[in-house]
């Protein structure tokens, strides 16, 4: 099959990465998640004193935005982990403070342009999978299969719930429903490339599906277009 690129999009924790990067594997196409990207923004950002109070000092994390580099990093088990000037933050980045702010500060324009601008770099050869926001919508408009996934809030934050859990955070599940309700809402409402299904995305409300039930259907999709 020739190279492609798999645009998937859609809310907070509904397995967008699982999947990508399982159909990533299963197609020997390179995994990106531009989620991971905003995230790692949002880690200099805290790690740097520029969320003091509450408050996001905006315009000293513009002033150092050309000192954020972030790549990604194939482990001992071939899974991409992100590296912030030069540092794997794969588990830093996945905490409940930086998903308190990384909505927040994915939506300023500046920092949106920059990261853009890499992942269309990335993707310049095609064979790639990449998972977030605005993908299909701004990032790869041409994308030749688009995916948009949903499910239910209850349902998201049982599984961000237990995701934290099992990495020793303690966490309430109400307080993960709050952050996950919260980013929606932020998301859906940006001015800036908000959360939308783009027409030509398929819907994938995978509430009631296990893992393989969601590969199997991506698979299907993506044979139809070998048809």
């Amino acid at each position: 099959m020739k190279k492609i690129i798999i645009a998937i999009d859609g809310y907070s924790s509904t397995g967008k990465s699982t999947l990508a990067k399982a159909i990533a594997k299963e197609m020997s196409f390179t995994y990106i998640d531009s989620g991971a990207m905003y995230r790692a923004v949002t880690l200099y950002a805290i790690n740097n004193d520029m969320i003091i109070r509450g408050e996001l000092d905006k315009g000293l994390l513009l002033n150092k935005l050309s000192e954020i580099t972030i790549s990604f990093h194939l482990n001992a088990s071939l899974d991409s982990q992100v590296v912030l000037n030069n540092v794997v933050v794969e588990n830093k980045i996945r905490g409940m403070e930086v998903s308190s702010w990384v909505s927040i500060i994915s939506a300023i324009p500046e920092v949106r342009e920059m990261l853009v601008q890499q992942q269309q770099f990335m993707g310049l050869g095609r064979g790639v999978v990449m998972d977030g926001r605005d993908i299909g919508s701004v990032v790869f408009p041409d994308a030749e299969l688009k995916i948009f996934m949903t499910a239910s809030p209850d349902v998201r934050a049982k599984r961000r719930f237990d995701e934290l859990r099992r990495k020793g955070e303690e966490v309430s599940f109400d307080a993960v429903l709050k952050n996950i309700t919260e980013r929606d809402l932020r998301d859906t409402q940006r001015e800036i490339a908000p959360l939308i299904k783009t027409p030509d995305a398929i819907l994938l409300d995978n509430s009631t599906m296990t893992l393989h039930q969601q590969f199997e259907w991506l698979v299907a999709k993506v044979n139809h277009l070998k048809a």
